[in-house]
């Protein structure tokens, strides 16, 4: 159960500045579904159009990643801090981008790995290599 009212189309319709994030939303996305993440924010319609702006630049935007190695990255750093919400919503966006199953789960894999690896380096605090280091 959320913690915020989600907004309905209705509440949404009476908010200018909502209203205008969901409008780009749906056409920058080619659909009529706004998910509960947006109708959670719009409660901070300051925080709703940042958030909508920073991930239009970030995912939506071409970049030097293509967009189904973002949605990927997107689900690696979601699983990886607990956020259910996000791991699901992207995991659909990627599958959506052309995600096989394949890939999916060669992805848990890596993330799986990165988890135990980065928790026994963590616990060892083993020091970096100079190798690694950039200078």
């Amino acid at each position: 159960m959320a913690t915020v009212k989600l907004w309905t189309d209705e509440e949404v319709a009476a908010d200018p500045r909502v209203k205008a994030v969901f409008d780009d939303i749906r056409t920058t996305r080619k659909s009529d579904f706004v998910n509960n993440f947006w109708r959670a924010l719009a409660n901070q319609p300051a925080v709703l159009e940042r958030i909508w702006a920073n991930l239009k630049e970030i995912m939506v935007a071409p970049g030097a990643l293509d967009p189904l190695t973002k949605e990927m990255i997107y689900i690696a750093v979601s699983a990886a801090n607990s956020c259910a919400y996000c791991a699901h919503s992207h995991t659909a966006a990627a599958r959506a981008k052309g995600m096989t199953e394949a890939q999916y789960g060669e992805l848990l894999a890596i993330v799986g790995m990165a988890c135990q690896t980065n928790a026994l380096a963590n616990g060892m605090q083993i020091p970096v290599d100079p190798e690694f280091q950039i200078t």
